[in-house]
């Protein structure tokens, strides 16, 4: 079988996964990080935002813990438990200097060797549909937060707070990426990553029926993704060199 994307390295024993909203670690990633804690890998979630503007008919005060606590339930059934949420607002995510500022520390507070993010390009793979703004906001604002997190003249302010720089950073992993290199092989790993995503219930419903459900969606991604890793199913990501 010819195969387009690499065997995703395992060199690392760190991961800090950052994302603009609660579900888009489940909506793929969720099967690789099942896969690495039961490795005995440390893995933490950072969520820019809480989630509030994604459910129409709930107010975002209304909203916001309820999404929350569904973020915390779908981490701890793939291993998880360390999630923090930077208090962004939903919707208006903006790529800046605040952001990478924020980052930066969250990256010199946790010393991750691997940080995973979401698509920071314009459309989904196969053009299938256009990326939201904040998808795109803190997909380039992690890479560059990468960057500065290792740079003590960068954002001297955090030296103030007695965050050290961090250098340790190797690569950035972005999820759902239209320019995949790597894969995981996440075979017996789905029902976790499905599993997941079924903890956001009420996000979930809020989608209406016209979205497939959770096990159908994620089986076929990683039906789509797993020949191309030469296996039966996996989960691709673009991975970026730091």
């Amino acid at each position: 079988m010819t195969t387009e994307l690499q065997e995703f390295p395992d060199d690392f024993a760190s991961v800090l996964c950052i994302v603009a909203h609660p579900d888009d670690l489940e909506f793929g990633a969720a099967s690789a990080i099942a896969k690495w804690t039961a490795a005995g890998k440390s893995v933490a979630y950072v969520l820019v935002t809480s989630g509030e503007a994604g459910i129409d008919g709930l107010t975002p005060d209304e909203c916001g813990p309820i999404r929350e606590a569904e973020e915390r339930a779908g981490a701890e059934i793939v291993g998880v438990s360390s999630v923090e949420f930077l208090g962004y607002v939903d919707g208006i995510v903006e790529y800046g200097l605040p952001l990478r500022r924020d980052l930066a520390r969250v990256i010199r507070v946790h010393e991750p060797d691997l940080i995973v993010t979401g698509n920071r390009e314009a459309f989904w793979p196969g053009r299938r549909g256009f990326n939201m703004a904040d998808h795109r906001a803190v997909g380039l604002a992690v890479l560059d937060a990468a960057r500065d997190a290792g740079n003590r003249w960068i954002f001297p302010e955090l030296l103030e707070e007695g965050h050290e720089p961090w250098s340790g950073v190797r690569r950035v992993a972005l999820a759902a990426s239209p320019f995949a290199t790597h894969a995981v092989d996440i075979t017996g790993w789905l029902p976790k990553g499905i599993a997941s995503l079924e903890a956001h219930a009420r996000y979930m419903a809020g989608l209406g029926d016209a979205w497939p459900p959770a096990d159908m969606f994620l089986t076929q991604m990683a039906e789509t993704d797993g020949p191309r890793l030469g296996v039966e199913h996996a989960v691709a990501f673009e991975l970026v060199e730091m």
